[in-house]
């Protein structure tokens, strides 16, 4: 199977040799995201709820890109380093 990788600008440009998104077949692996602003480049001010939806508008843009949507989306994981967030 053919690998397709996909880049926007709209969502924080990837780092080192890393892809913001890779299409095998029908299936797209969207990188880890942070909560960064992509016109900036800075990290969101703000709590959890503000980073949150950052970094979905970063998944948004990424899937977008590669033609979908949120709809066609079947598995998140969501790391974070404090509970009681």
């Amino acid at each position: 199977m053919k690998l397709h990788a996909i880049a926007t600008d709209a969502a924080p440009a990837a780092l080192g040799p890393y892809s913001q998104a890779i299409r095998c077949g029908g299936t797209l692996y969207v990188s880890g995201q942070l909560p960064i602003i992509p016109a900036t480049g800075k990290l969101i001010d703000g709590g959890i709820r503000e980073q949150t939806f950052q970094l979905f508008e970063n998944i948004r843009a990424i899937v977008k890109a590669a033609g979908g949507s949120f709809r066609d989306i079947t598995k998140v994981t969501v790391f974070i380093a404090d509970w009681n967030d």
